[in-house]
């Protein structure tokens, strides 16, 4: 494949190869920005090398976890290119996150290195992590060789461990490999047509595995990343002044955030014709948005719903729709989920793990060079969601997502088998929070469930029944939670029932409660 230089990509079995192959050819390209401050392809490369030098003096090696806990900022580019070129896979920490959540994730993956500033790492998680301070190293660190390393990373070595939501209570940990990473790089740029030319907005979280797609397209590609402050994020003027400041081209938006910037450029009579690749995903929003998106987009702009999960890397499926396409979806009706990357394979299977017939609607199961290496330390859950399917002879990853195909080939997501939901594109387990709730002693029971705010965005709300001898008011809650949950698990509303309403035979009654 050739890119807009005029070079072929190379073939690689690692991520980090590709960020170096294009410090070689346009060392002077912009890679990265934020806050005004800006790196080239050339800056990245030589700190990310001498940081990395650092990290194997420390003892790092193929697979080793190493924390990163640092804001929004040029450095936490340099710390992830760094962890890379010495073999080891980064973990990415939320600064934010409350200690015991921090504590669990590092004792889980034996983490024995994070990289952080000294403000923002607390010492008493763990007396034994080795605590690589950017400010009080950084001597140390420009000491070493700007060259690129001659180290064996392989293509099944780790890349990345990324957290997500438990229905257990206990945060599970996802083990992403370079070949994962690969896969899913080769198959959006099939798919987007990325090129250096192209300017990303990064507006996840850290510790979101879209934050990791975004790193991915723009770096591997030679385009530049742009992050985008969480300030900016959530006031739609300063996101759109930010768009076209930095003249982004590709974003991935969650549907909460694009909303919002879609009513301030209507409001405003403002286009967002300047985007050539818009992407939304990580949870539903509807045909008539899709629409008002192309609309205020123009038929230049690719818009796209992309759909998938951390255990297949990411991205698995995407949907796209001309804007003169002929009308063929009711526009109340949620946007399609769509057809399967080019390496990605996709079936709907029943109870007894058959395909379902006469176009019927079953549990989503995904196969391909994207799923992820299991969950760590976690062998049992791991069979149960990553099988190998005794008919078809491959490893596929049970969703717990119900879907159905339409007659023109795009898959619809109809809903889950359990519990999970999504907010803000962040997947949740509400029995993740309501182990957190029934830890409080003033707690019988609860159930956490989601209603929807005047805006009609997403939020949790908590019911509670408490023991007959405690008093308990929302803030002492809320505060409790906050030593124990990240801030989006947090409900945004707490009820005091009698008794939590179950059905004549014995099942919870979510239709009884109300917001």
């Amino acid at each position: 494949m050739l890119n807009d230089i005029g070079q072929k990509t190379p073939k690689v079995d690692n991520i980090h190869k590709l960020i170096e192959y294009h410090a070689l050819i346009a060392p002077e390209l912009p890679a990265i920005s934020c806050n005004g401050k800006l790196m080239t392809y050339k800056e990245l490369n030589e700190r990310s090398n001498q940081l990395a030098h650092l990290l194997i003096k420390r003892g790092v090696k193929n697979n080793t976890f190493i924390g990163i806990a640092l804001k929004k900022s040029l450095e936490m580019i340099v710390s992830i290119t760094a962890v890379l070129k010495a073999g080891g896979a980064f973990l990415p920490i939320d600064p934010d996150y409350p200690e015991e959540r921090t504590y669990y994730m590092l004792n889980d993956s034996d983490t024995k290195h994070v990289i952080t500033h000294y403000s923002l790492f607390k010492e008493n998680l763990n007396p034994h992590i080795d605590q690589i301070c950017l400010e009080f190293h950084q001597k140390e660190i420009i000491s070493f060789s700007k060259e690129n390393l001659d180290t064996n990373v392989y293509s099944n070595d780790l890349a990345c461990l990324h957290y997500t939501s438990g229905s257990t209570g206990i945060p599970r940990g996802v083990m992403v490999s370079h070949h994962n990473l690969i896969n899913a790089y080769h198959d959006w740029m099939a798919v987007y047509q990325l090129s250096p030319n192209d300017r990303h907005l990064q507006m996840a979280n850290f510790t979101f595995d879209v934050f990791t797609g975004d790193f991915i397209r723009a770096l591997c590609s030679g385009g530049k990343l742009v992050l985008c402050p969480k300030r900016t994020l959530l006031n739609p003027k300063k996101l759109y002044e930010l768009l076209v400041e930095e003249k982004i081209n590709c974003a991935e938006f969650v549907p909460t955030i694009l909303r919002r910037l879609l009513s301030y450029a209507h409001s405003n009579q403002l286009s967002l014709g300047f985007m050539r690749l818009l992407i939304c995903g990580s949870d539903n929003w509807s045909m008539h948005e899709y629409r008002e998106t192309q609309k205020l987009c123009g038929k230049h702009t690719r818009v796209i719903n992309s759909y998938g999960l951390t255990e297949t890397t990411i991205d698995s499926t995407y949907f796209e729709s001309s804007l003169t396409a002929p009308e063929q979806f009711n526009l109340d009706q949620t946007v399609p989920i769509g057809i399967p990357f080019p390496h990605t394979e996709i079936f709907l299977l029943d109870e007894n793990l058959q395909p379902v017939i006469n176009g019927g609607a079953g549990e989503i199961y995904i196969g391909g060079p994207s799923l992820a290496k299991g969950y760590l330390n976690n062998r049992l859950l791991t069979s149960e969601k990553f099988i190998e399917h005794p008919v078809f002879k491959k490893r596929l990853y049970k969703t717990g997502d119900i879907g159905l195909f339409a007659p023109d080939g795009n898959l619809n997501f109809l809903g889950r088998i359990d519990n999970q939901i999504k907010i803000r594109g962040i997947r949740i387990e509400l029995s993740d929070i309501e182990n957190a709730l029934n830890r409080h002693p003033s707690i019988a029971e609860n159930l956490v469930s989601v209603s929807l705010d005047e805006n009609k965005e997403k939020i949790l709300v908590a019911y509670v029944v408490l023991n007959e001898e405690f008093k308990l008011d929302a803030p002492t809650l809320r505060k409790f939670l906050q030593s124990k949950l990240p801030q989006h698990m947090i409900p945004s509303n707490f009820i005091k029932l009698e008794a939590i309403p179950i059905t004549s035979s014995g099942k919870l009654n979510r239709k009884l409660l109300t917001a």
